[in-house]
């Protein structure tokens, strides 16, 4: 079976939106055994979306659209899906009533254009939306299936999990399904990842290697496809234990793990404590280690130390140090990591000063150079990084070394 998703919205065009939809589709998609061969962006306009859905329905034997389900007039999906499959739009009561009960439970009035989203092309399956307004569409067309989903995200992946899902395994009975695991490696050069995986990446289906660089981290993705889930599961595993024999402690986790995840992981089951005094990430570091639910376990203050100032005061940085080396400097940093270890009584203290930029370099001190210190018990460790991009981009990255720091030292 083969799908094809399009994506209706004149602001996709426009760049104003992130298209996450096709992207969660097509992983779902590919989870099943359905092939997706082409992907689409129309906009807010009825001519060119029939004109997409038929040559879709041509080349497709599932055609999803996501968007133009709304109650506005530049929502369009219902009326064009309608004309196209030659049925009446009918006011359907039980749809009504649960739009009718969603604004009620929320204690608002019912908006009279929702009414819109109630009109239903006669014989045709809806689908209950849980998490907003607008009922999703399974319409017969020339023997193909047309799929109409909302467009937010948190409304489009339940429904196509709970509902679209289980019907496309009942009519596509696929002989084959692909399964992928990511592996995920923090703060490590795509090179040097390359280089110890390198004849992985050379592996032909049915089960491949992929390499991806992404910001402060890489990943290695491997892909299976296979007559059933428990074969292709033992192909992933062959492999994965392959990358991690080589890469070892470099991987910090798999899928959708996080880098603050595992740390908080870690923290919690060692019993330790956290503090961060923070100057160039203004409090990013922070924020990622509660990003974390229990985080009050072991997260127990953070300091954005920007001015000199408090760096002296609060955190009883040496003034003849600040003098002599500069606020962004190894020894600072590290009596930044100190002062905050024993100003909150922590186990672990963590220091971050740099310069973010795209002011404030100089020749001797360029923007992006960050030092990071870590205390821990007895031991103290501080590293220089030079990092390159934005402000945020520096930011992030500082972040990422800390918590990978923080990991492989706690």
């Amino acid at each position: 079976m083969t799908a094809e998703i399009i994506s209706i919205g004149t602001e996709l065009l426009l760049g104003h939106i992130v298209n996450t939809n096709t992207s969660f589709l097509s992983q779902k998609l590919a989870e099943i055994g359905v092939d997706v061969y082409h992907t689409s962006v129309v906009g807010d306009n009825p001519m060119r979306l029939t004109q997409a859905i038929k040559q879709a329905v041509h080349r497709s034997d599932v055609v999803i659209t996501t968007g133009g389900l709304g109650p506005t007039v530049d929502d369009i999906t219902i009326e064009t899906i309608a004309a196209l499959v030659g049925k009446r739009l009918i006011l359907n009561k039980t749809v009504l009533k649960d739009l009718k009960d969603y604004f009620k439970m929320r204690k608002t009035a019912f908006p009279r254009n929702n009414v819109r989203q109630a009109m239903i092309p006669e014989d045709t399956k809806w689908i209950r939306n849980r998490a907003g307004t607008a009922p999703g569409l399974i319409a017969d067309y020339r023997g193909k299936i047309i799929v109409c989903l909302p467009g937010p995200p948190r409304e489009i992946e339940p429904m196509f999990v709970n509902d679209i899902m289980p019907l496309l395994i009942k009519r596509s009975a696929p002989n084959w399904i692909i399964k992928s695991r990511t592996i995920k490696i923090a703060s490590g050069l795509e090179s040097l990842v390359n280089n110890k995986v390198k004849d992985l990446l050379n592996l032909k289906p049915p089960t491949t290697v992929g390499i991806y660089a992404k910001l402060g981290q890489v990943e290695l993705k491997i892909m299976s496809k296979a007559k059933t889930g428990k074969e292709a599961a033992r192909a992933i595993a062959l492999i994965e234990q392959k990358i991690r024999s080589r890469l070892k402690d470099h991987i910090f986790g798999c899928d959708h793990e996080t880098l603050e995840g595992a740390v908080a992981g870690l923290l919690i089951a060692k019993k330790k404590t956290i503090a961060a005094a923070e100057s160039c990430t203004g409090g990013l570091l922070s924020s990622r280690l509660t990003d974390v639910s229990g985080s009050s376990k072991y997260f127990i203050m953070g300091l954005i130390a920007y001015s000199n100032e408090v760096k002296k005061n609060i955190l009883c940085v040496d003034s003849e140090i600040l003098k002599k080396y500069g606020a962004v400097s190894a020894q600072v940093a590290s009596q930044m990591a100190v002062g905050i270890k024993l100003l909150a009584g922590a186990d672990i203290g963590v220091g971050i000063t740099g310069i973010a930029g795209p002011t404030g370099g100089t020749r001797t001190k360029p923007v992006g150079l960050v030092y990071i210190a870590l205390a821990i018990g007895s031991k103290l460790i501080a590293r220089e990084l030079k990092f390159r991009g934005s402000r945020e981009e520096i930011k992030f990255q500082s972040s990422q070394v800390a918590l990978d720091l923080i990991r492989l030292n706690v």
